[in-house]
């Protein structure tokens, strides 16, 4: 039997996860600042919102409601009128309380999700918890725990984490990779003098998906799939590169002798 999928409100990226992400399931995404991982988080509630009838839930540890309506303003999405309508909730938090109320019987979360029958949960962002502590096996419980009960709730999740390292290596701390059950990764890449921003579904657990890093850009209405970075390896690691075949290519025109 087919996997159920949600999708994403994101053309090529439903194309590269074969439909979107699988129903329950919780996925990471991660980035540089302002590689657009906020935009694809609300992106996600949008389709969800707008196109199915799936309530929203945006649950912040960093950025305040006022900032986030602004610069979901900017995109063309009125968040105060989706909040007004009862298909919206914003909540400002932080990673404790939120494990807390997660985890208590008919606590603030599990009513407010009930409530409103929310479907697509995006929560900004994961990082937080690597403020918590230091020590990987608790960080990596700490995890297990709010994915546990997101998937306890009936709920399809998006988990944005920060990543430093402008176009370097994933963060090496965290665990929540292992846990859960898909991977993006956001991504700036220099190539000639000019930088353009890359996308890759790193993993998708029990599902097919496209292996390609494609190109991206983020407009109003949110983020938009590009070409594939064709003739070039090497820029997961952060230094690309023309490929062997491309550089023949470019200097014998593509016919060997």
């Amino acid at each position: 039997m087919p996997l159920a999928r949600v999708a994403t409100g994101i053309q090529g990226l439903d194309e590269m996860t074969a439909g979107g992400f699988v129903e329950r399931s919780a996925n990471l995404v991660e980035g540089a600042p302002g590689t657009g991982k906020t935009t694809l988080g609300l992106q996600f509630l949008m389709e969800g919102i707008e196109n199915r009838a799936e309530a929203g839930l945006y649950l912040s540890f960093e950025e305040f409601p006022a900032q986030l309506y602004a610069d979901a303003a900017k995109l063309g999405w009125d968040l105060r009128k989706y909040e007004s309508e009862g298909r919206l909730r914003i909540v400002f938090t932080d990673p404790l309380s939120l494990l807390a109320d997660l985890e208590t019987v008919d606590g603030p979360m599990e009513r407010l999700i009930e409530e409103f029958c929310i479907k697509r949960v995006v929560i900004d962002s994961l990082s937080h918890f690597e403020f918590i502590s230091d020590d990987v096996f608790q960080l990596r419980d700490m995890e297990f725990r709010l994915v546990s009960a997101l998937k306890r709730e009936g709920c399809t999740s998006v988990l944005l984490r920060e990543n430093a390292n402008l176009m370097g290596e994933t963060n090496s701390l965290s665990r929540s990779p292992f846990v859960v059950d898909s991977f993006l990764i956001l991504r700036y890449v220099e190539l000639e003098s000019a930088v353009s921003k890359a996308i890759l579904v790193l993993k998708m657990r029990g599902s097919a998906h496209h292996t390609d890093i494609r190109r991206y850009t983020i407009q109003k209405g949110g983020i938009k799939i590009e070409s594939k970075f064709l003739g070039q390896e090497g820029i997961l690691g952060g230094s690309p590169r023309k490929s062997r075949a491309q550089a023949f290519v470019e200097a014998f025109g593509g016919r060997r002798k």
